[in-house]
């Protein structure tokens, strides 16, 4: 089966098991849209997602629809949603006139939406009411908006064109297709590279000359070129924030703001930037030269790690000034990296060393920061406790790099039995990103930096990138205060937010609050935690792996009252945008609210006998490594490790030390023999081996092991037959050596077994009954007769 089918499959598998356990009752369409919207998330191609559904006038010429939509943090982009879905086993063909519906859909929405028509048309309990009245009525969107882009969803693959771009009162749409085979392509890699042709920007050529350095090194070649502002503004038009290095993305934004210097030098000495301006630094994985070698005419996954600022100056000052860029030249720094295996190491490396201005950590530019590693670590030893309503130890799976809990689960659960292990270990509603722990830690309490409030729920409510950064920078202990009662607290935090977000209920279940929740649930968690002067017993949520119905039923009704002061307080009607700022959350923490603490007494941590709690950092041991590692390498059935010995052997993957001990492996699982350390240690790199290079042989485990039981079987029931004629006796054993011993029908070791055992110097075993029933059978064939 080819990757992209079992991706598929893996995708579809996963559509059916979100839609089991959501219980919003949404729909297959709506748990695809989300997971494409996640996966375009991790991949930095949108921020601030948000799944809402709405469908009007279907089969009349204003017909529109939308699954979900985004807003960037500086208001300068507006991504739209579209899901074309199928409930199909593979995935199908989408033609162009799907495609061509579908753009048309989206554009009625925007068009109807921006031109102040549709808000007026829908509740305010609808859950696209918030964006519809953002669209129509918030002055700093529509002051900034540069782009809108259509993305139009499908399980399906698509190979025709896309849609041309168009201008809906006065703003540019571009439209994009994100079919299964883009799908497949960001969840493997980072994310999809931008790819430039200056032959035919968005229909413009550009011409971009360029110097080569006289470099010869194995890792980059550099080059100095020089970009006209009309290009760099057509990219940043096009591309916006995509274009900044993705791993400082969330840290460096570009602001939409311009800088007073750049912007009088674009008023009044055009012809002077070029010697004014420092320029700006970027990288690329590959670039083409025209015949000339003079001029860039392609650049593949362009970065830029250092010149934000300037890009967004030069194209806020001409379209917000109307003022002429055309005599504008920027000087580029451009490395192109070519190590493919070292590119985003030294990608980083670059975008660090270039900001050195910006307060940017060496670990926000990895998810391989020091503490996540230990938060990682500690996560896969850790165990919650049995409950009433689940009687099995599990675990919650810290997720700190993309992809983690999918691998992991892939690479052990390569038969059906060690896959529903896994699942029962680590169940998929118990997997907590890095950006979601974020949120848990965020929404729980406030973090100052001075005198600034650095961390509070508004934070939160900006959504995932932006208060990653500020956890990433305010809020991550230092490795040494990470432990296991750290541990316990945060999970008991992740507890908290997602009974307090399913208590807030939605439209769908029919008992939802209103249509704040990403607002309310923060705030109220935030607010609890100041009410109740940190003496919740975090630990006690822990043990229990629930909050109490008290509990509940306290954050209930202060949600309610939350929800209630923001709508009545907010200066503006678009009371998400006012909810993400200090004033909004400064004024709920002042307000006098209604509430009895005694309600939830029973709650708080015993102060004469508060819980003993566990600060080990170390845990894990050796042996349970062991057990773990043997466990692995015994899944693995007799036959299919004889065929690993054959693979290893005939491609030179595995050295001739690993080969026979695949063969000596084989034999100990099939009679059922003791694995000693070195077995283990070097069995679980064969394992490694073979994961790493050949996973369809893996695939194959659970067919083996069933033929392994059926010819068990057969030779089990041979043994036994014949009215016990060929049971194995002691007596036998020692006539087949006696008759064997000059005719040499046996292989030497396997007489030389028989004999130990007919001497009295082994015993005779049911293992050794099989193995000398096989031989039995040989000497019968020559003649022998018992």
């Amino acid at each position: 089966m080819k990757e992209i089918e079992k991706f598929y499959q893996s995708l579809m598998q996963d559509v059916v098991v979100m839609q089991s356990s959501d219980e919003d009752g949404n729909t297959q369409e709506q748990i695809f849209t989300r997971i494409c919207l996640d996966m375009l998330s991790d991949a930095a191609e949108t921020e601030n997602v948000s799944v809402a559904y709405d469908e009007r006038d279907l089969k009349k010429k204003g017909q529109h629809k939308i699954n979900g939509y985004a807003i960037s943090d500086n208001y300068e982009t507006v991504d739209l949603f579209i899901t074309l879905y199928a409930n199909t086993t593979e995935a199908r063909t989408v033609f162009k006139g799907e495609i061509d519906t579908a753009a048309k859909m989206i554009t009625n929405f925007f068009h109807r939406a921006i031109y102040n028509d549709y808000v007026n048309e829908i509740a305010e309990s609808s859950e696209i009411f918030e964006f519809a009245n953002t669209l129509a009525n918030y002055a700093e969107l529509r002051d900034n908006l540069i782009r809108v882009n259509a993305f139009i969803l499908t399980n399906g693959t698509y190979k025709g064109e896309l849609p041309t771009s168009q201008v809906i009162c006065g703003y540019n749409i571009y439209y994009k297709v994100i079919d299964v085979e883009y799908l497949y392509k960001i969840s493997e890699q980072a994310g999809v590279p931008i790819e430039l042709d200056f032959e035919n920007l968005d229909g413009h050529k550009y011409e971009i000359p360029c110097l080569a350095a006289n470099l010869s090194n194995p890792d980059y070649e550099a080059y100095v070129a020089i970009i006209s502002g009309e290009c760099l503004a057509k990219l940043y038009e096009c591309y916006g924030s995509r274009l900044l290095e993705q791993n400082v993305r969330s840290f460096l934004q570009f602001t939409g703001k311009i800088n007073k210097g750049i912007r009088e030098t674009i008023k009044s000495e055009p012809h002077m930037f070029l010697a004014y301006n420092n320029g700006i630094a970027a990288t690329a994985d590959h670039i083409e030269l025209d015949e000339t070698k003079h001029f860039i005419r392609h650049i593949s996954n362009l970065q830029i790690v250092n010149g934000g600022q300037t890009t967004a100056s030069i194209y806020n000052t001409a379209k917000k000034d109307k003022v002429d860029i055309s005599d504008i030249l920027v000087q580029v720094k451009l490395s192109v990296i070519k190590d493919k295996d070292q590119y985003a190491e030294i990608v980083s490396r670059i975008s660090r060393y270039a900001n050195t201005q910006n307060k940017v950590n060496d670990a926000d530019f990895s998810a391989n920061n020091p503490a996540l590693v230990e938060i990682e670590r500690i996560s896969r030893y850790i165990f919650a406790p049995a409950t009433p309503t689940n009687n099995l130890q599990t675990a919650w799976f810290f997720e700190r790099a993309r992809g983690q809990y999918k691998t992991l689960r892939a690479k052990e659960g390569f038969t059906k039995s060690r896959q529903k292990a896994f699942d029962l270990k680590y169940p998929k509603k118990q997997v907590v990103t890095k950006v979601e722990l974020a949120k848990y830690v965020n929404a729980w309490q406030e973090t100052y930096y001075g005198r600034s409030l650095a961390i509070g729920p508004h934070i939160v409510v900006r959504g995932n990138e932006k208060n990653y950064a500020r956890f990433i920078n305010y809020n991550l202990p230092d490795i040494k205060h990470i432990d296991v009662a750290w541990f316990e607290d945060t999970i008991a935090k992740a507890i908290l937010f997602k009974a307090a977000d399913k208590r807030y209920g939605t439209k769908l279940t029919g008992d939802h609050i209103g249509e704040l929740k990403q607002v309310v649930v923060p705030y109220t968690l935030s607010l609890l935690n100041i009410i109740t002067e940190g003496r919740l017993d975090l630990y006690r949520i822990w043990k229990n792996q629930a909050i109490s119905s008290a509990l509940s039923d306290f954050i209930y009704d202060l949600m309610k009252q939350v929800n209630k002061f923001i709508l009545e307080e907010s200066p503006v009607s678009h009371y998400i945008e006012w909810a993400k700022k200090e004033e909004c959350w400064l004024k709920v923490r002042s307000n006098e609210w209604s509430y009895n603490l005694d309600e939830i007494r029973q709650d708080f941590i015993d102060e004469k006998n508060p819980p003993k709690r566990n600060h080990k950092s170390d845990v894990g041991d050796e042996e349970s490594d062991r057990r773990h590692k043997e466990c692995i390498i015994r899944a693995i059935p007799f036959s299919l490790w004889k065929k690993i010995e054959t693979w290893g052997r005939d491609t030179g993957i595995l050295p001739p030390t690993l080969t026979s001990l695949a063969s000596d492996i084989a034999y100990k699982i099939k009679n059922k023999r003791k694995l000693n350390d070195s077995d283990i240690s070097r069995g679980y790199r064969i394992y490694e081996n073979v994961w790493q290079y050949n996973q369809e042989l893996l695939e194959e485990a659970d067919s083996l092991a069933e033929q392994d039981r059926k010819r068990a079987n057969e030779a089990s029931s041979s043994m036994s037959s014949a009215d016990g004629q060929d049971e194995i006796t002691l007596e036998l054993v020692q006539a087949m050596v006696s008759w064997d011993k000059r005719r040499r029908i046996l292989e030497d070791w396997k007489w030389k077994a028989m004999k130990d055992v007919a001497d009295g110097m082994k015993p005779l075993t049911d293992r050794m009954k099989y193995a000398f029933y096989f031989n039995l059978q040989k000497l019968k064939k020559a003649g022998f007769s018992n």
